[in-house]
């Protein structure tokens, strides 16, 4: 999915400007910070121990970079909005990772006695990729994907958000485009960012539908009476499979298809037609993305390296209209800093040099930090502190 525009090589050159420039570092700030200052007391979320900790998440916040040829670096972490956006400026990573709070500075893990290292809280998160659906689509496979193929993470996220927030009370999630094949979900609440991996676990397990390897047949298999959540989750799938399946894979049309949906029909239960159609729509999760407590998650407006597109927020209200080929590539946005605006030339000839991009850079600026805004910063609960 390399955008035409976009050029692999051309990255070293882009993110320097996209850092300096683009990325909206003080909304990105205060959205990790949670209004962090208070002191409090919080729980080892491996061990359960209590301790004590100074509620500033951004400082005790992992960071991962990932630098050119491959080079990782973790453990990263900074005092302040200004000490991560000199050191970025500085390392321009290819991309960026966000993982727990720890107890004790990241940068500092090394300096600390053994055993006192201990992540105390994180988002609960979630990773939807396409390559886990290639048995069910036939229009592409591995990090390939299109239109039709891309109804699959539209059903996701409707299913997800809709059962995270009515069946478990969540109310800040926070969905982002990955910038290649997929989408995370960030659950931003305070009692999701404390859950044990007990708890975590549980709440991955009961999202999960779709089970087994590529040598099971049936993924799917429904008991009576069938679960509410699985009827709710049912009634996004039906809305969408007629398209999705008969149409746009066109499951009865080809015969290795066909065999597929047969294969699925021998063992006739009393409810094999909603196990085929879940078998084919229903979210396929990572669940030891959600379960861990270590595990880095991609950070928001990261870079793809390999399509050059921003790990955007999808907006909930537009979600069924998100087209994953529309969101701007780092060298579409870095293109618009320097493009003139009409009779600019004229206009504002003697002082192109110093004024001329200015408002375009402000402009794309603003329209950054809105969509952090909207999607980011109202997803605290601590927001009323910011």
């Amino acid at each position: 999915m390399t955008s035409a525009d976009y050029d692999p090589a051309s990255l070293p050159d882009l993110l320097p400007l996209y850092y300096r420039r683009l990325f909206p570092f003080s909304q990105y700030y205060r959205w990790l910070n949670y209004g962090g200052g208070e002191r409090g007391v919080g729980g080892c979320v491996v061990c359960g121990s209590v301790v004590l900790l100074h509620k500033n998440y951004f400082q005790h916040r992992e960071f991962s970079f990932t630098l050119k040829d491959d080079i990782y670096v973790r453990y990263q972490s900074f005092s302040t909005q200004g000490e991560l956006e000199k050191e970025m400026q500085r390392m321009n990573p290819y991309k960026i990772d966000v993982g727990a709070v720890y107890s004790h500075r990241p940068s500092q893990h090394n300096t600390v006695k053994s055993g006192t290292f201990q992540a105390l809280e994180k988002e609960l998160v979630f990773d939807i990729d396409m390559t886990d659906y290639d048995d069910v689509r036939s229009c592409c496979s591995g990090a390939d994907i299109c239109p039709k193929c891309w109804t699959l993470m539209t059903i996701a996220i409707h299913i997800l958000d809709r059962a995270l927030r009515e069946d478990f009370g969540f109310q800040h999630l926070l969905w982002v485009y990955s910038g290649r094949r997929g989408v995370h979900c960030w659950v931003c609440d305070e009692t999701a960012r404390k859950l044990s991996i007990a708890g975590r676990s549980a709440v991955a397990e009961y999202l999960s539908l779709v089970k087994g390897g590529a040598e099971t047949v049936r993924k799917v298999v429904l008991s009576d009476p069938i679960h509410p959540f699985i009827q709710e989750s049912l009634a996004v799938v039906e809305r969408y499979f007629p398209q999705y399946a008969l149409h746009d894979q066109d499951v009865l049309g080809l015969k290795e298809s066909v065999d597929k949906v047969l294969a699925l029909s021998t063992k006739k239960g009393q409810h094999f037609e909603k196990e085929i159609m879940l078998q084919y729509c229903y979210p396929r999760l990572d669940v030891n993305v959600s379960k861990g407590v270590n595990h880095l998650l991609k950070s928001p407006f990261s870079v793809h390296p390999k399509t050059g597109r921003i790990s955007v927020p999808i907006d909930m209200k537009q979600l069924d209209k998100f087209d994953p080929f529309d969101v701007p590539t780092i060298s579409l946005i870095c293109e618009e800093l320097d493009r003139p605006r009409v009779g600019e030339e004229e206009q504002q000839a003697d002082t192109k040099e110093k004024d001329g991009d200015m408002d375009t850079v402000e402009k794309r600026r603003i329209r950054v930090a809105q969509s952090l805004k909207g999607e980011l910063l109202k997803k605290s609960d601590l927001q009323k502190d910011f």
